[in-house]
């Protein structure tokens, strides 16, 4: 049996509409306006965004990460580790899938697509523009991997500080960069009142991004 006090928790949505007639006939443009419409609207973490990937195995993981770019329009760029779960999974299968949530507006942006590294010229850039204690802490956390303890982490924070004393900011590390999702599919879902929520699916085709409504 559900859980009563969960199963009946529900919101009427009813701020906003999407009509074919309002929205932009690019996806990414679409995209575009919708962000700098939450950046505006101050909401909590704009740029947070689920990224699911797929092991070898079949299995599926989701994590949230930070949207740090819409380079030439062409993708989504965002950073890791390159030797985490997600950096060895992306390597393996490099297609993915992006979640944005921004319950302040009542949307949610679903993208999927191929990724690809990020040039390593843009890699270094931004890692450099990092705090310095954020440089350090790509160097000394192996992440995704067990440790011993918190105690250990910090241990080869320290020895990351004494070993870049005096410099800021730091090279990048080798297993550190971005991935840009290059998208095929963007979804934007608009709550609406009753469930009936607008649903708009863009998918790239050779001519460019044809757009169709979805049921709710």
């Amino acid at each position: 049996m559900p859980d009563q006090s969960l199963a009946d928790l529900r919101r009427n949505y009813a701020r906003h509409e999407l009509s074919e007639a309002a929205a932009d006939a690019d996806a990414l443009r679409q995209f575009r306006r919708w962000l700098d419409e939450a950046l505006q609207a101050q909401l909590d973490e704009p740029t947070a965004m689920t990224l699911a990937t797929v092991g070898p195995d079949g299995q599926p993981s989701a994590r949230i990460v930070l949207l740090k770019g819409l380079p030439d329009e062409a993708g989504f760029l965002f950073f890791t580790n390159y030797d985490s779960r997600k950096g060895r999974e992306l390597a393996a299968s490099p297609r993915a899938a992006l979640t944005f949530f921004w319950p302040g507006l009542e949307r949610q942006v679903r993208v999927e697509g191929t990724v690809d590294k990020a040039p390593e010229n843009l890699s270094t850039e931004y890692f450099q523009s990092r705090p310095l204690s954020s440089q350090i802490g790509a160097w000394a956390s192996p992440q995704s991997q067990v440790i011993g303890s918190r105690e250990e982490l910090e241990q080869r924070e320290q020895a990351v500080a004494r070993q870049f004393a005096g410099q800021n900011p730091l090279p990048r590390p080798p297993h550190w960069g971005g991935f840009v999702l290059r998208p095929q599919r963007i979804e934007f879902w608009q709550g609406r009142p009753s469930r009936l929520h607008d649903r708009l699916l863009y998918e790239r085709s050779a001519t460019g991004w044809q757009r169709r409504r979805l049921a709710p």
